[in-house]
């Protein structure tokens, strides 16, 4: 179990919508801002949620280092926070920022541009088949 520090400066009607992990975090989402890029996944806490919101730079909790880091502190590739979202089930946080050079440890621009399982599958279904479609 993580031992993140107890209690935040997270509003407490936020705190109070969340569904976190067991180990008390949420998974936070990083996409760009204008291009809809997914950027990388991190993990927050309560507290990695609030100085996400109140510092505008992206926070997140290391589980392996079991400490907070923001991102662009030691490799200068910030993320500047542009809004921030929980998803209909208030267990996951998109942060959509503007990046500043690589978001991903490996230098590379995102984490998810080295190992694509599949592209362009070329399954296209036409939407007047839908369910969508026989409502009308």
């Amino acid at each position: 179990m993580t031992s993140t520090p107890q209690p935040s400066g997270l509003d407490p009607e936020i705190a109070a919508r969340l569904k976190r992990s067991p180990d008390g975090l949420v998974p936070a989402i990083a996409q760009q801002y204008d291009t809809g890029e997914v950027l990388m996944l991190g993990w927050m806490d309560d507290e990695a949620l609030h100085r996400t919101l109140t510092t505008g730079r992206c926070t997140y909790w290391s589980r392996s280092r079991r400490e907070y880091w923001v991102k662009g502190d030691t490799s200068g590739h910030f993320q500047w926070v542009r809004s921030v979202a929980l998803d209909c089930d208030a267990d996951t946080v998109l942060v959509q920022v503007d990046q500043v050079g690589a978001a991903c440890h490996t230098g590379a621009r995102t984490c998810f541009d080295a190992d694509v399982l599949l592209k362009d599958a070329g399954v296209a279904q036409d939407v007047s088949d839908g369910p969508a479609a026989q409502d009308q």
